[in-house]
């Protein structure tokens, strides 16, 4: 990118249709912040409570484990291939088994599921707004001043989601910690550590679909981010202490305040012992969550009319348009209504994680393409349509995730997708090889 002009238009674009230049890569410190900020949430917090409600202290820990370790696994593989590749998730799958029309589809399921809990945030950030100002701004205003901040700040790309998120991770964390300090100051943490839970029994099994299931989106979308990692290892740190702060530390810490209280509404006592910190917390937390739901929506909505209509739109521009759209959903309260079709499409995105390592890390079906088009710093020039065995693939993945009840959903999934679509790859790529011989 050699003038200013340029420069200033990939900013607000942020290389939503090229690959990312190793001139435009950024630190270590400003990848991982951006994921910790995706995982330290107020949501995660309701995840946490929600396991130590059912659960003993150690019982929730080993849950925790267990899915965190799917979900950096997952990361880390999509992530690396995101960073070698300079792609986000759905530019890269068009090269990983989706094909041009494919990857709109993915565009689309992504998109939908991002603008659709960006509307839903919103609507908690309005509510944290109202209850910080004692009512005195309305829910509607609120929403608006909200959505619209949010919007201007995700323009700009990658650059000011990282400097974002560089001051409200602290303030966050540090909020959190005033929180715990007031809930767990009369209790000892030996004792709650070893305390019985108040609710319902919960199962390890279904305490670990929670804990997987609740990011596997985010783990999906890790691409959309980790592109701008300058390598392999930078990507590793940046998962691993995403799940070790984000996870681990905020779900284990949500965990002994539902064992202190007795309760799994955790957020209710922050905000009450809190007061307009604990308002704060919840402001904070989606003010950073809405940032990165906003900004995958926009990438995949680019991708969409890249290879559907041929036209490639400013990401900037779609930002704001689709930041408009999502803050006029949450002021007219339909997306309570929405909550059920975004879980529906929570079991339609994990098969896609599936499908592109497998075709990346095992067949290496484009890799040439990749690896030559790489060194030029540019796409490659073919695009094959999406194979029928990945939509066999995808249809089975998404099959085995919402009919088997055995183990995780999201991890079924995952895994029926990935399998079949390697078994009929080779079976394909056998029987061409076969016709090729009879003709021969």
């Amino acid at each position: 990118m050699g003038n200013g002009a340029n420069n200033k238009a990939a900013m607000g674009d942020d290389y939503s249709l090229t690959r990312v230049p190793m001139s435009a890569r950024q630190s270590l410190w400003s990848i991982t912040i951006v994921r910790v900020g995706a995982l330290a949430t107020i949501s995660q917090f309701i995840l946490g409570a929600s396991l130590g409600y059912g659960m003993t202290f150690w019982q929730a820990f080993w849950a925790t484990m267990f899915g965190s370790v799917i979900l950096q696994v997952i990361s880390f593989l999509l992530g690396y291939a995101g960073a070698r590749e300079g792609l986000s998730t759905s530019l890269l799958s068009r090269w990983t088994g989706f094909g041009k029309h494919g990857s709109s589809i993915i565009g689309a399921v992504i998109a939908i599921s991002c603008i659709g809990w960006f509307g839903v945030q919103n609507s908690v950030f309005a509510n944290g707004i109202v209850e910080a100002t004692g009512g005195k701004l309305s829910l509607p205003v609120a929403a608006t001043i909200t959505g619209l901040g949010v919007t201007v700040l995700v323009i700009f790309g990658f650059k000011l989601l990282s400097i974002t998120a560089t001051i409200t991770v602290p303030l966050f964390l540090l909020a959190v910690g005033y929180g715990i300090f007031k809930v767990l100051k009369d209790h000892s943490i030996i004792d709650l550590m070893s305390a019985s839970p108040a609710g319902e029994p919960m199962s390890m099994g279904a305490a670990a679909t929670m804990v997987a299931g609740g990011f596997i989106i985010g783990a999906v979308i890790t691409p959309d981010f980790s592109r701008f990692a300058k390598n392999g290892k930078d990507v590793f740190w940046m998962a691993t202490i995403g799940v070790l702060i984000g996870e681990l530390g905020i779900n284990m810490i949500a965990v002994l305040m539902a064992l202190a209280a007795k309760t799994n509404d955790v957020v209710s006592i922050m905000v009450t012992t809190s007061g307009w910190f604990g308002a704060f917390v919840v402001i904070l937390s989606t003010v950073k969550i809405n940032n990165l739901n906003l900004y995958s929506s926009s990438l995949g909505f680019t991708n969409i009319f890249d290879s559907v209509f041929n036209i490639k739109l400013n990401r900037g521009m779609v930002t704001l348009v689709i930041g408009v759209i999502g803050t006029v959903l949450s002021i007219m309260g339909i997306l309570d209504h929405f909550v059920g079709f975004l879980t529906f499409l929570g079991v339609l995105v994990p098969p896609i994680a599936g499908i592109i390592v497998v075709d990346y890390f095992i067949l290496k079906t484009h890799r040439k393409e990749l690896d030559e088009s790489r060194k030029e710093g540019k796409l490659p020039e073919k695009i094959s349509n999406m194979h029928p065995v990945t939509f066999i693939a995808w249809i089975a993945g998404f099959a085995s995730g919402y009919l088997i009840t055995i183990g995780i959903p999201s991890i079924n999934s995952l895994v029926m997708s990935g399998l079949v679509y390697y078994v009929g790859a080779v079976l394909v790529k056998k029987y061409k090889k076969q016709l090729e011989r009879n003709v021969a």
